[in-house]
């Protein structure tokens, strides 16, 4: 069977997460439910580049299927943005190699936070609403401690399936903007949680409540009740997936 790479984006405020599961909407069943239509009701499955939790959006996003009839591509995107709701899109797809995965191939995952400090009504589920200015450069210090090849345990989901907490951070910055400012971390791979501890922890700094310096004992911990509580799921983003095997996508 051919196999399709799809690149998409999604806002996750409707759905639980990316990954199927019972009782609740997911980002992954409605897309299988469109495949699966558009092949007689043949189940389908779709691999996707990563897992978004519940509220937490993509901007781009990329899956793998394999499938049983041959597409035009631009058909086959043309057919899923009809059958799927308005909080997805899918921009382009590829027939590849059957031996490119979508999540395994992918050598660097980027994702952005971002914060408002202006009430915004319009934002309420794409930002984190933050009426305290915070201290930007006391939290690009911190952030620098993030750097590296390390164990990421203390921003880690506890009881996940995961069999190391390495990870290794090749950037990671906060940047102001003119409604605000997002912080931007691009990773070979994230730990679940792992981006809205880091952030929640990193806010902390700018509230003058820790010392960039502390980031350092924090991951040196290796403990979860080290870290800050968790910044809320509306301000991230999956951002950009790069694929060093295969450079046209994008």
């Amino acid at each position: 069977m051919p196999r399709y790479f799809l690149s998409l984006a999604y806002n996750g405020s409707s759905y639980h997460g990316w990954q199927i599961q019972p009782n609740a909407a997911s980002v992954q069943q409605e897309i299988e439910t469109a495949l699966s239509k558009l092949h007689g009701n043949d189940p389908i499955e779709v691999v996707g580049c990563g897992r978004t939790d519940a509220g937490v959006h993509a901007q781009q996003y990329f899956l793998h299927t394999d499938l049983p009839l041959q597409w035009d591509p631009q058909q086959l995107v043309f057919k899923l943005n009809r059958m799927t709701s308005p909080d997805i899109a899918f921009f382009q797809a590829w027939e590849t190699p059957t031996d490119l995965h979508a999540r395994f191939d992918a050598s660097q995952r980027t994702y952005r936070y971002f914060i408002h400090h202006q009430k915004n009504p319009f934002k309420n589920h794409t930002s984190w609403y933050l009426q305290t200015k915070l201290d930007v450069a006391a939290m690009n210090v911190a952030a620098k401690h993030l750097l590296g090849q390390q164990d990421f345990g203390s921003f880690a989901k506890l009881h996940t399936d995961v069999k190391t907490n390495i990870c290794e951070v090749f950037s990671a910055q906060w940047q102001e903007s003119e409604n605000g400012l997002y912080f931007e971390i691009t990773a070979n791979r994230f730990l679940r949680n792992m981006v809205r501890a880091i952030v929640g922890t990193l806010v902390e700094v700018g509230l003058g409540k820790l010392n960039p310096q502390a980031l350092v004992q924090i991951i040196e911990a290796k403990d979860r009740g080290a870290a800050a509580v968790s910044a809320p799921a509306q301000g991230l983003f999956l951002w950009k997936i790069t694929y060093d095997k295969a450079p046209e996508l994008g």
